[in-house]
C-alpha cells in the first residue's frame, strides 16, 4: 500500500457510506432537474392556471363527458395493463396503476417500480411484473409516436377545413383504425419496421451532430417489438385495440374540453394539437410532461384557431381531468389496495 492510500478500514467504510446513499442519488438528481425545468415552465403554468375563473362559464355537460372519456382511457389502460400480466382481475391492477401514477408524478421514474411492488404484493412475481408493464409501456410509447405521423399527411392536406367537433371525431376515428392497422403491420412483420428505423436514425443523424453516428435503430425496435410480442402472447391484437383505445379515448376528452369552452378549431391541427401533447407528456425531465404539455398544447391549439383564452380554458380543464385528478385517486387506490392485500403477500390477484 502507497502512502497516499487510505487504510483499508477507512475505504471499506468510505464505501458503505457511498452504498447507502447510492440508491437515493438518482431521484434526487431526477428532482433537481425537473425542478430547474419548472421555474423554466413556470410562466406557462401561471399563465394556465389563472385562467381557473373561466372555467364558471363552461358547458358542463361536455365537461363532464370529458371525464367519462377519460375513465373511459384509463379502463383501456388497465385492460392493456391486465392482458399484459396475464391476469383476470381488475381490482389491483387498476390500483397498483393508479397509485404508481400518481407516485410517479412526485417523484419521477418511480411509477413502474412502485407499481411492481404492489403487484408483488398482490402475489404477482416481480419479475414478470416488471416484463409485463415494460411491455404495455412500450406499447403504449410506440402508439404516441405513431400518431403524430399519422396526422401529418391531414395537415399537410389541410383536410378537411370543416371546423366543427364532429368533423375532428371523426377524423380521430379514421387515425385510431389507421394506427390499429399499422400496429398490427409492425407487431407482425419485421421489414416495415427496419425501415422505420433505418429512417428514424437517419433524421436523427441529419438533425443531431454527432461525435458518434447513432447506430441500430432499427434492430433496438425489433428487440423491443420481439419483447412485446413474446411478453404479451397471442392476446397481442386486444393489446393493441386497448393501447390505442387508451389513445383515442384521451383524444376526445381534449374535444369535449375544447367543445366546453366554446370552441371550434379547425380538426386537423387538433389532432396535431394532441400529438404534440402526447410527445411532449414523454420528456422526462419533469413526471408526466408538467410544464411541457401544457405550454405546448396552447400553443399549438392557438396554432388550429383557438382564441388564446379559450385555449387556456381548454388546456386547463384537459389536464385537470387527465393529469392532476389521477393523484388523489392514486392516494385513495393505494388506501384501498392496503385495506385487501396488507403488507403481506397474497397467491392471487
Amino acid at each position: 500500500m502507497s502512502e497516499g492510500d487510505p487504510p483499508p478500514d477507512r475505504a471499506i467504510e468510505h464505501d458503505g457510506r457511498f452504498g447507502r446513499v447510492r440508491p437515493y442519488l438518482k431521484p434526487v438528481a431526477y428532482l433537481v432537474v425537473a425542478a430547474a425545468a419548472l421555474y423554466l415552465l413556470l410562466p406557462g403554468l401561471v399563465s394556465v392556471f389563472s385562467s381557473f375563473r373561466s372555467l364558471e362559464h363552461l358547458d358542463w355537460p361536455f365537461a363532464v363527458l370529458a371525464l367519462i372519456l377519460e375513465i373511459a382511457s384509463w379502463v383501456c389502460l388497465w385492460n392493456l395493463d391486465r392482458i399484459a400480466l396475464g391476469v383476470s382481475g381488475w381490482f389491483a391492477v387498476a390500483c397498483a396503476q393508479l397509485a404508481g401514477n400518481a407516485l410517479g408524478r412526485i417523484v419521477p421514474g418511480s411509477a413502474t417500480p412502485s407499481t411492481v411492488v404492489m403487484l408483488r404484493r398482490a402475489g404477482l412475481d416481480g419479475g414478470d411484473a416488471a416484463a409485463a408493464l415494460t411491455a404495455s409501456t412500450l406499447l403504449q410509447i410506440g402508439t404516441a409516436l405513431a400518431l403524430p405521423l399519422l396526422a401529418v399527411p391531414a395537415i399537410l392536406t389541410g383536410a378537411p377545413v370543416d371546423r366543427g367537433l364532429e368533423t375532428a371525431a371523426l377524423l380521430g376515428l379514421a387515425v385510431v383504425i389507421l394506427l390499429i392497422a399499422v400496429g398490427a403491420v409492425l407487431l407482425t412483420t419485421e421489414a416495415p419496421l427496419r425501415w422505420v428505423g433505418r429512417v428514424a436514425q437517419s433524421l436523427i443523424n441529419a438533425t443531431f451532430r454527432r461525435r458518434h453516428p447513432l447506430q441500430g435503430v432499427a434492430d433496438e425496435l425489433v428487440s423491443d417489438r420481439d419483447f412485446i410480442v413474446m411478453t404479451i402472447g397471442r392476446r397481442w391484437r386486444a393489446a393493441l385495440v386497448s393501447a390505442v383505445g387508451n389513445t383515442a379515448f384521451d383524444y376526445l376528452a381534449l374535444l369535449c374540453a375544447l367543445r366546453a369552452v366554446g370552441a371550434s378549431p379547425r380538426p386537423s391541427l387538433v389532432m396535431f394539437a394532441y400529438a404534440s401533447a402526447e410527445l411532449l407528456a414523454q420528456v422526462p425531465l419533469t413526471p408526466g410532461g408538467l410544464g411541457f404539455v401544457e405550454a405546448g398544447l396552447v400553443g399549438t391549439l392557438t396554432l388550429a384557431g383557438v382564441p388564446g383564452p379559450a385555449a387556456l380554458a381548454a388546456t386547463l380543464l384537459y389536464r385537470l381531468v387527465s393529469y392532476w385528478l389521477p393523484l388523489p385517486l392514486g392516494g385513495l387506490a393505494y388506501l384501498a389496495f392496503r385495506r385487501r392485500y396488507g403488507t403481506a403477500h397474497r397467491t392471487g390477484v
